[in-house]
C-alpha cells in the first residue's frame, strides 16, 4: 500500500514538471513572438517600407511676403572683350572718345607711374602751339650750343644743322615725326626764352587737364627720375591736344618736307616714327591714323596713338615694352593687336608692323627719346 502511494506521488511530480516545462515553453515562444513583432516595428519607424503622407496645404496667406533683395550684378565691362594675353607693353589704356567724352576699355596699370620718353613732345608740341598763337610762319634759329647736350644725352634728331634758320611750322613738324630734340629745344627757346620756362608751362597745362600724376622735367622726354606720368594722363593729353586744329594735322601727317633753309636749299623730308614702321594703317573696321612713339633705356617702348574704327575714335597708350630701335616695334604690334579686336567683324584689316629679319638687341639706342 505505501508503495502504491509513493508510485502515485512520484507520477504527480512528473505532471508537475512537465507543466512547468509547457509553460517555460510557451513563455519562450510567447516572448519570440514579441521580439519579431518589436523588431518589425523599429524597422517602419526608420522609414522603411512607409508608406507615403501627403500633407495637408496650409491656407494661403493674404499678406504678401516681402521679397528679398537680391544683388544686381556690375556689369561686365568691354575690357574683358580685349585679349592681352599677347600683350608686350607693361602698361596699356584704351578709350572711346568723342570730344571731351571718354569711355575706358582697356586697363593694364593705367594709373602706374612709367616715363614717358618722347610722348612728352605731345605736350611740348601742344603748348608751343599755344604760345606761338596763330604766326606758324615766323622764322626760329636752331642755336649750335644746343647741339653738344642732345648729342651727350644721344637723343633723336630731326636732321636740322646747327645755326639754321627754319620756319617755327617745320620744326613743328618736327617735333612730333622724327621726334626731334633739336626742334622742341630751339623752340623753347623761340617762345619761352629757355626749355626751363617751357617745361613750367608744361607743368601747369598738365594740372590744368587733370593730369595729377604727371611731371615734366624736359620738353624731349630723356630720362629723369622726376619726368613721369601714367598711361591714363597721356590718353588725357592726346584727348584734349587732338581738339586743337593743328595739333591734329600735325599728329595725323605720315611725311613732310620743310621748306628751303640756309642749310637745307632742298628741304629735308621726314617721315613719322609710327608710320616708318607700318605696312599700312588699316586695322578691322577701320584705320591707325596717328600717332607718338617713345623709347628710352628706363622706358622701353612706347606709343599714343589715335585710330578710327566703325567711325568712332579710339586713343590708345602703351609704354614699357622691352626692345630697341634695333628690335621688332613691339609698341606697334601691340596696337595692331588691340585695335584689330575692337571690331573684330569689321571689314579685314591690312596693315601690320614692319618686322625686322634678325633682332640684334645688344645694340642699344642710346638712351634716345624717339
Amino acid at each position: 500500500m505505501a508503495n502504491k502511494k509513493k508510485a502515485k506521488k512520484n507520477r504527480k511530480k512528473q505532471l508537475v514538471g512537465r507543466i512547468v516545462i509547457f509553460v517555460l515553453l510557451l513563455l519562450c515562444l510567447i516572448g519570440i513572438i514579441f521580439m519579431i513583432w518589436r523588431l518589425q516595428g523599429k524597422e517602419q519607424e526608420s522609414g522603411k517600407d512607409v508608406p507615403a503622407v501627403t500633407a495637408t496645404p496650409a491656407p494661403e496667406s493674404s499678406v504678401t511676403p516681402e521679397a528679398t533683395p537680391t544683388a544686381t550684378p556690375s556689369p561686365t565691362p568691354e575690357t574683358s572683350a580685349i585679349d592681352t594675353s599677347e600683350l608686350y607693353s607693361k602698361y596699356a589704356v584704351l578709350y572711346r572718345v568723342d570730344g571731351d567724352e571718354k569711355e575706358l576699355l582697356l586697363d593694364v596699370k593705367g594709373d602706374e607711374r612709367m616715363s614717358p620718353a618722347s610722348m612728352t613732345k605731345m605736350m611740348t608740341a601742344l603748348v608751343l602751339l599755344e604760345q606761338l598763337g596763330g604766326d606758324l610762319n615766323q622764322e626760329v634759329t636752331v642755336d649750335a650750343d644746343m647741339f653738344d647736350e642732345l648729342y651727350a644725352e644721344q637723343a633723336s634728331l630731326a636732321g636740322f644743322s646747327p645755326d639754321e634758320v627754319v620756319p617755327a611750322i617745320d620744326l613743328l613738324y618736327g617735333v612730333m615725326l622724327p621726334s626731334g630734340g633739336e626742334c622742341s629745344m630751339a623752340l623753347a627757346r623761340k617762345t619761352c626764352g629757355s626749355e626751363e620756362a617751357l617745361v613750367d608751362l608744361m607743368n601747369q597745362k598738365a594740372q590744368e587737364l587733370g593730369m595729377e600724376d604727371t611731371h615734366f622735367v624736359n620738353v624731349t622726354g630723356l630720362y629723369d627720375p622726376d619726368h613721369y606720368s601714367t598711361a591714363k594722363d597721356i590718353a588725357t593729353l592726346l584727348q584734349y591736344a587732338l581738339q586743337n586744329d593743328q595739333f591734329r594735322q600735325i599728329f595725323e601727317t605720315d611725311r613732310y618736307s620743310t621748306s628751303s633753309t640756309n642749310k637745307h636749299p632742298d628741304g629735308i623730308t621726314f617721315k613719322s616714327s609710327m608710320f616708318s614702321k607700318m605696312t599700312d594703317y588699316s586695322v578691322n573696321g577701320g584705320e591707325i591714323r596717328g600717332g607718338k612713339t617713345g623709347y628710352h633705356d628706363e622706358a622701353g617702348l612706347c606709343l599714343a596713338s589715335e585710330a578710327l574704327i566703325g567711325g568712332e575714335e579710339y586713343i590708345l597708350v602703351t609704354a614699357g615694352a622691352e626692345g630697341s630701335g634695333y628690335t621688332n616695334p613691339y609698341h606697334i604690334m601691340d596696337a595692331f593687336m588691340i585695335y584689330n579686336q575692337v571690331d573684330p567683324d569689321g571689314m579685314k584689316g591690312t596693315g601690320e608692323a614692319i618686322l625686322i629679319e634678325t633682332e640684334d638687341t645688344d645694340e642699344a639706342n642710346g638712351n634716345a627719346a624717339a
